[in-house]
């Protein structure tokens, strides 16, 4: 079975305002185990990000002027997801970015299966914090490879949170080869 855990990050929080995607980043998973298959873009959103934003994702306007247009890349990102099942946190904020990047491209909406791992930690842990940092905490998944919400690393991280939320690796199991 073939998933993609997925992260995007943006020039703010609002499509409304114009905002866009600036990276993206996708990490195939075959049962439930990184294959180490990943697309990992930044994009020019043609647009200033937003200071606050900037400060949490740590991606500059300079650090874009060179990166290609979500037009010139958008065929190279639905190719790599396919029809599989998309892992994401927080879907419906990504799935608005990406859908809207997708219709100015005259492209219609993503019709993969999603699984929202923020839904499915709210179901599990009511009434705790969700968010990626809590959940990696409450799995002792070290984050210490991460400086600043990048999309790749991020994916990295939810791909970890993602097999403790569905019943973790089973590292305990023992197989008899005597039965």
């Amino acid at each position: 079975m073939r998933e993609i855990v997925l992260d995007t990050e943006t020039t703010g929080l609002n499509i409304e305002d114009g905002h866009r995607i600036i990276e993206i980043a996708a990490c195939e998973m075959k049962n439930y185990v990184l294959t180490g298959e990943k697309l990992h873009l930044y994009i020019n959103p043609g647009r200033v990000i937003d200071k606050v934003a900037s400060n949490i994702h740590g991606i500059t306007n300079d650090d874009l002027i060179d990166k290609p247009k979500f037009i010139d890349i958008y065929e190279k990102f639905l190719k790599f997801i396919g029809n599989d099942r998309l892992i994401i946190h927080n879907a419906e904020f990504d799935l608005s970015f990406l859908n809207n990047e997708l219709k100015i491209c005259g492209v219609g909406p993503i019709e993969n299966k999603i699984l929202d791992t923020l839904k499915l930690a709210r179901v599990k842990f009511p009434g705790s914090l969700v968010n990626l940092d809590s959940l990696c905490r409450r799995f002792s998944i070290s984050t210490e490879s991460r400086n600043y919400h990048g999309a790749l690393v991020d994916t990295l991280l939810l791909a970890e949170v993602y097999i403790e939320l569905i019943g973790g690796r089973q590292t305990t199991l023992i197989f008899n080869n005597n039965d």
